[in-house]
């Protein structure tokens, strides 16, 4: 088999792709790359520059003049991070997670100006291999040719409880009911949208997570790794650290 694996892993709002995803290239010694970080900070910088979120030409600009760079967490950085977003020589990460960004996200991503000018930058990431890439258009658009391709899904009551308690986690306030509003009007917003709409690719493995622990779905996608002839071994060997 080719060393070249890139495993997508698509799926909608809070279905566990972004921790998932991260746990997976950890044990594959994988580079774990969430392509939704790149959205979140030009919806961040456009909110902070008060910018109208539907010139898609404008934010098109945004979008291919920030240098976004995405890197592992640094050794001493201690706050169960997935990953390092640095835009600007400022870290941004936590900052992405905000609910503005979450309730403003759908709306950046879905001009196909943005998504032009953000999607080039994933797919030459994707194509050096030995990647898991997180998203929502990675196993239809981004790499529609990559070898193994997941969907996670999850009830919207399920993701709104997850969602619920990654804020509690991080001290925010939050209501079940309103998440659980946001995260049906989200998936209503990505499915639609006429630019790389959410959908399941042809050739796709579905996972429905509800009910299941992180452990037991990354053991899941490992197993399936596995089917492909992949071994930890063979990732190790090959693997050759690449940033974003």
């Amino acid at each position: 088999m080719s060393h070249l694996l890139t495993i997508a892993i698509d799926g909608p709002a809070a279905s566990g792709k972004s921790t998932v995803g991260q746990r997976v290239a950890q044990v594959l010694d994988f580079l774990y790359f969430d392509t939704g970080a790149m959205y979140r900070a030009v919806t961040l910088l456009a909110l902070e520059r008060g910018m109208d979120l539907a010139d898609a030409e404008a934010l098109g600009r945004l979008a291919a003049e920030t240098p976004i760079l995405i890197e592992q967490p640094a050794d001493d950085v201690q706050d169960s991070r997935q990953y390092t977003v640095i835009v600007e020589g400022r870290d941004i990460t936590w900052e992405l997670r905000h609910r503005a960004v979450d309730q403003n996200v759908s709306q950046v991503a879905r001009h196909p100006s943005v998504r032009k000018e953000l999607r080039s930058q994933q797919r030459k990431i994707g194509e050096q291999g030995e990647v898991v890439m997180v998203g929502r258009d990675i196993g239809t658009v981004v790499m529609p040719d990559a070898p193994l391709k997941i969907y996670l899904d999850a009830s919207p009551e399920e993701r709104a409880r997850r969602r619920c308690r990654d804020c509690e986690l991080r001290g925010e306030d939050a209501d079940y009911e309103t998440l659980l509003d946001e995260i049906r009007e989200r998936d209503q917003r990505d499915s639609q949208r006429p630019e790389a709409p959410l959908s399941v690719a042809d050739d796709a493995i579905v996972l429905d997570t509800d009910g299941l622990s992180i452990d037991e779905v990354v053991r899941q996608i490992l197993e399936l790794v596995k089917q492909q002839g992949w071994t930890r071994e063979e990732a190790s060997r090959n693997h050759t650290q690449t940033a974003p």
